[in-house]
Formats: C-alpha cells, structure tokens, sequence
C-alpha cells in the first residue's frame, strides 16, 4: 500500500488485553461452512469514530471497556461461532467452523492523539491500523479467534472502536445484524431498548452442497445455469496470461500473470452527494431521467466502470467485467431464513470489449448491469456454489476487472456504540483493495461515499474520468 500519511501522529499504546468468552456457553460442535463462507477467511476490519461528547467525557476508559465485555459476553451467547475458531477437516482440506467457545479478543488502547489532527475520516490513513487489533497469524486458522476488537480513547476525549470479524463467519449484512446486537447489549449511556434485535440462524445446511435438498446441475449445463461470474474469471485470466491485454504491464505470450500488485495502490474516497447522482443521472439520461428507472447503484457502478477501464488504458480489444455481489437470501428456494448469519452472496458479471464499454451510452451499461442482477435465480447459486467446490486460489489484481461492493444498506455509522451515531467508520485495508466500496454518506443520506483502491499513476485520470458530469 502507498504510503499514506500516518508517521507523524502519537502511538498508540495497548493497555488491556483479553479473551472474552460467552456468558452462557454452548456445547461445542462443528458448523460445516459452505463453499460461499470458505472463499475469504481473514478478518476484515471497520474503525468506528466517536468524537468527544460531553455525554460521555466522565466516563473512565476503565468502565466503558467494561460495559463493552459484558456487552460482548452476552452476545457469543446467542452469536456463539464467533466465540469459535475455523478448523481444518483433515478429509477433504476444507474449513469448517469449531464452536469451541474460546473466545473474542478485546484490546483497549490509548493515544494522545485529537481525533480532529486525522483530517477527513473517509479518507484512508495508515495510522488508522493501529486502532484495530492484529492477532498474529502463521497460517494456522485454529489459532485466529474469529472476532477481535480494541478501543482506544483519544487524547481529546474521543474514541475508536476497531472491529475485525472473519469473513468466513459473516458476511455483511449478517455483520451488520451482530455489530448492533453487541452494541445494544453494552448499553453505553443507554437503556436496553428500542433495537429491533434479529435472532441469528448459524446453521449453513440450505448452501451445503452435500444437503440432500440441494439439486446438484450438470457440469455442462445451458448458459442459463452456469455461473457466469466465474466463467468470466477464467476467461479474464487466460486473456492476460496470453497477452492479449496488451498493457504496459503485460509480458507478450510470457505464461505469467501481470504483476499489478496490490502493495502499491492508494486508497481514495469520492464523495457524491445526492444532488451530484440526481445530476449524473439528469445529464446523461436528459429528458428520459424520469421514466428511465434506474438505481443510484446501477448508475454509479456503471458510471465507475467507464472512468476505471478508460483511466487504466485498457486496450480496445480487451475483454472487461464489472462484478459485484449480490445478496441471495431471497433467490435461492426456499428462501433462506430471517437471520441467517452465514455467507449469502454471489459474484453477478457484466463484460463487454473495452471498445463497446468506452462507446456505449450509460444507458447501455446499466441495462447489463440490470441483465446481470436478473441472471441471479436459484440455479445460478447452485452452479456458483459447485464452482468454488474445487481447489481456491488467490485472485490477481487485474485492470480488466472492476469490483463493486454496496455498503449503502448497511449504514454502520448509525450503529450506536456509545450516545449517538458514528462520526465516521472507515473499513481498513482489505485483501483485495482495488473494490470500489459504495458507503452511505454519515450526513447526506442520499449522499455516496466511494471508496477505491488504484494505482499512483491512474488516480488523476480516474479522478477526472468519474467526477466528469458530476459537477
């Protein structure tokens, strides 16, 4: 990662660390995970900021990580896998989930640094980093607790909560379903009420392909049963493999994958209020903005796509994707339970040339975007799921390939940790940090916040392509 502006702020220094176990503990078993819940098991990390409030300056640091323990405690009662730990199954190589109650990690810290000395909060810095807890990992997943968290107080008063779950626990919208329970259980300056809590359903049986309910699909069905997301991952794969990108990165016939590398990316969050998406939206469906329907999401996906593939040269000829997840908790039949707190998303993929992506209207990508999101039945998740049963690589970082992930539905600003809403809540560097994150704006509701990772020398010409019709 380029460096980013951290080496000048105070240290953080770690003043408590502990395991936290369950209240009640379960007995201990194995959730078998499937194959959705075993493509990313490190822990993915957010930092919440809560500014000084005069509603809270009383309170010692010693008493709010207190009520955070028991709050936690309380929570592995009913969320006990994240109290669990990842395990090999020695049969097959495949993680399951040992609901073992070993525990939570939770960590306070301090720092003398002001919040207000970090600048804007939607923008990345590496001292960020410090404020989450990084367990040490040696590629033993049974020793990696699930659920880590630190709090640190700052020296104006203010606080972080940095949160990392394994993804192989929860997906995001589970993860939005746990974060509020614990907060809601620790009731800082706050009584228990008000918060629609959902009883989570951990069991994974209905997305086991060994579940006899699971109609397995012949490995050479019709178009209509394939996963397509993944067919356009080994396609995109050859094509740079055989030097057909035609990049400045690409080695003509070489075998070898071009190395774009993630280390030197830099992460950058546009802001796009509602009024600069109406605009967007006005200037390049005119007259038509009314009657032509289309979602913020569907507009601005398509809309990051034209300004990355332009702003990374991609040569005409090439063939380009955009993905992004899509939430299956309604498209598989039966419908997955209420709670469920599993993985339930599966890549949907739009490709075309870089030539027909940078010449086609808008209006021409949002319909294959829209093709896309229909293409997701209870067929295609059956096929995506038996695609990811074979063995699992790490994906390279490809300039053909647009990711998208849509955080607007899950406003974690909102979720209450101490009085109030969140000033900001930042994810940390993921791994796989060239995504474009859409967030909902903390003050404009109707507001974007886009965070993406690109290279140095594309990020003026990225900046120029998508704020272009913006203004």
């Amino acid at each position: 990662m380029a460096t980013q502006h951290d080496e000048n702020y105070p240290t953080v220094r770690v003043t408590k660390t502990v395991s936290v176990l369950p209240k009640s503990l379960n007995p201990t078993q194995t959730i078998h995970l499937s194959n959705l819940d075993r493509q990313c098991p490190l822990l993915m990390y957010v930092v919440f900021f809560y500014k000084s409030s005069a509603a809270y300056q009383n309170l010692s640091l010693d008493s709010i990580f207190s009520c955070l323990k028991s709050g936690l405690e309380e929570t592995l009662s009913i969320w006990y896998p994240a109290a669990g730990r990842l395990s090999l199954n020695p049969s097959d190589g495949k993680l399951n989930l040992w609901c073992s109650n070993d525990g939570a990690v939770l960590v306070e810290a301090v720092t003398s640094a002001k919040i207000i000395e970090l600048g804007d909060l939607s923008q990345y810095n590496e001292f960020f980093e410090h404020l989450a807890y990084k367990p040490d990992f040696h590629g033993n997943f049974s020793e990696m607790p699930l659920v880590v968290a630190q709090v640190t107080r700052f020296g104006c008063g203010g606080y972080s909560i940095g949160i990392g779950s394994s993804h192989s626990l929860f997906d995001g919208p589970a993860t939005y379903d746990f974060l509020p329970a614990w907060a809601f259980n620790s009731a800082i300056l706050k009584q228990k009420k008000g918060t629609k809590l959902y009883k989570p359903v951990h069991e994974r049986g209905a997305l086991l392909l060994e579940n006899p309910g699971i109609t397995k699909l012949p490995e050479s069905g019709s178009s209509a049963t394939r996963a397509v997301a993944i067919d356009h991952l080994y396609q995109l794969i050859k094509q740079a493999m055989s030097g057909q990108t035609c990049g400045p990165d690409t080695m003509f016939g070489s075998g070898k994958l071009p190395d774009v590398g993630n280390s030197n990316l830099v992460l950058k969050t546009f802001h796009l209020s509602g009024a600069m998406i109406e605009s967007l939206k006005s200037k390049v469906f005119g007259d038509r903005s009314g009657s032509f329907s289309c979602s913020s999401f569907e507009l601005l996906a398509a809309h990051v796509w034209k300004a990355r593939t332009k702003a990374l040269g991609v040569m005409k000829g090439s063939m380009v994707c955009l993905q992004f997840a899509v939430d299956i908790r309604k498209k598989t039949v039966p419908p997955l339970p209420e709670g469920f707190s599993g993985n339930a998303y599966v890549l949907a993929s739009a490709a075309l040339t870089a030539e027909e992506l940078e010449a086609g209207s808008h209006e021409d990508i949002v319909d294959k975007i829209k093709e896309a999101k229909r293409s997701i039945s209870n067929d295609y998740v059956i096929a995506y799921n038996q695609a990811l049963d074979g063995p699992q690589g790490t994906l390279p970082p490809l300039n053909q390939l647009t990711l998208v992930s849509d955080w607007t539905r899950m406003p974690f600003h909102k979720i209450d940790f101490f009085h109030g809403e969140a000033a900001y809540v930042s994810p940390l560097l993921s791994p796989i940090p060239q995504v474009a994150y859409f967030m909902q704006n903390p003050i404009d509701s109707r507001g974007v916040d886009m965070r993406i990772g690109l290279l140095p020398q594309s990020l003026n010409a990225f900046s120029h392509y998508f704020l272009t019709n913006m203004q």
